[in-house]
């Protein structure tokens, strides 16, 4: 680290979409002495907590179940409690992480029909339709979306996707990756019909990483019984029964469970509408300043922007690496780097979770300082500039939204 930095430790917000900035509330929270979690009273945390995540996926006929992993153990977790080797899967590939949810099928020895997209696209849910209208034999088990792609920032519209389904009156159960929306944007899992949605702890919950969770639909958990996936660590019936009875089949991840327990309470008390248009005031301003810089987001168009995170391409012949470690190296400030076939060409803004306006624009100052240290066509203040009217245009209607 540059040694113009002071230490002072946690006093700069990161802009990562995750693991995300984590309230100094849900710290205290977390920072708890070791309780037994076989004692009675383990149920009056356990039991209050899956019924609230289940407002937050918008569930009422689901289950929620935890493990302790991250988003990926989750996504492991559906896989293999739903399906046996060989079974087909209709995927589409827009980015790194639906990119990795296809490498983990695959390594499960399921059949995976993949629908490649460009970078920078959505999920495509005519073609999604095209091709479970034309399997007549229903060999498709699932279709696996990636409802924010947090490698180009594209945000997909599930409830096209679902559509397509009915339309061609396919069985297929609906697995939706979730991990960088649910908790910032609206998610709604019973009026989408989705079977299984994938999140984790460490994003739109404001915590720590550890704890994977997962919506499940009763149509998911029927398919348990004959899945053939080996899985002992991820078995959605272990776990169910144990969380019924008001335990847990091992060690849970305690501390991030009392933190979730309060960020749960803080989500709510501020409203989840109120998040998803707090995430949105956020987004839309740092998108303000990316125009005023010149510069373009890896999202093709409007309707697929994300809330969460801002995928931006650099100018042609400057390397988006070489940015995110100057702003690092030279002021203490974490950027997302370009995953992928991003790496080199975009950097990444993460603006979800624990965020306001303010935070969101010292990530800016810090962007234009670094862009002008390596000569980019920006002026200083610029993007900045941009925010801030939108900001103030817009502070107002914030304000009474979250009263």
């Amino acid at each position: 680290m540059a040694a113009n930095i002071p230490v002072l430790d946690g006093q700069n917000p990161v802009f990562i979409p995750g693991p995300t900035n984590i309230p100094d509330r849900l710290r205290l929270a977390m920072s708890i002495q070791t309780t037994d979690h076989r004692a009675p009273d383990f149920v009056e945390l356990l039991a209050p907590l899956l019924a609230d995540l289940k407002k937050v996926f918008k569930t009422r006929t689901g289950q929620v179940i935890t493990f302790p992993a991250s988003g990926t153990g989750g996504w492991e977790a559906a896989v293999t409690n739903t399906l046996s080797p060989g079974d087909k899967v209709l995927v589409a590939r827009f980015g790194m992480f639906s990119h990795r949810w296809i490498d983990l099928c695959q390594r499960h020895k399921l059949d995976v029909e993949i629908i490649d997209c460009a970078w920078g696209d959505g999920a495509p849910a005519e073609r999604y339709g095209e091709r479970l209208a034309a399997d007549r034999n229903r060999e498709i088990k699932a279709v696996l979306v990636t409802h924010n792609e947090t490698a180009t920032g594209v945000r997909s519209d599930i409830a096209a996707v679902r559509r397509a389904m009915d339309a061609a009156g396919h069985p297929a159960m609906l697995y939706v990756d979730c991990v960088s929306s649910l908790a910032s944007m609206d998610f709604r899992m019973d009026e989408w019909g989705v079977d299984l949605a994938v999140s984790g702890s460490q994003k739109g919950f404001m915590l720590a990483t550890g704890m994977a969770i997962v919506g499940v639909s009763q149509k998911a958990l029927e398919a348990c019984a004959t899945a053939q996936c080996p899985r002992c660590f991820f078995d959605f019936r272990d776990m169910a029964q144990a969380n019924g009875k008001g335990g847990f089949p091992y060690t849970p991840p305690l501390q991030i469970m009392y933190g979730l327990r309060e960020s749960l309470d803080m989500l709510l008390d501020e409203g989840l509408d109120n998040v998803f248009a707090r995430h949105f005031r956020i987004a839309e301003g740092i998108r303000q300043a990316i125009g005023a810089w010149g510069l373009d987001l890896c999202a093709t168009r409007r309707a697929l922007y994300s809330d969460t995170v801002s995928a931006i391409y650099v100018p042609e012949g400057f390397d988006s690496d070489a940015l995110t470690n100057h702003a690092f190296d030279s002021y203490g400030v974490s950027f997302g780097v370009g995953l992928g076939k991003m790496a080199g060409k975009a950097f990444r803004i993460g603006h979800l979770g624990s965020m306001t306006d303010v935070m969101a624009l010292s990530g800016l100052a810090t962007l234009e300082m670094a862009m002008r240290d390596l000569d980019y066509p920006v002026e200083l203040g610029s993007g900045t500039a941009a925010a801030q009217e939108y900001y103030r245009a817009t502070s107002t209607v914030a304000h009474s939204a979250a009263a």
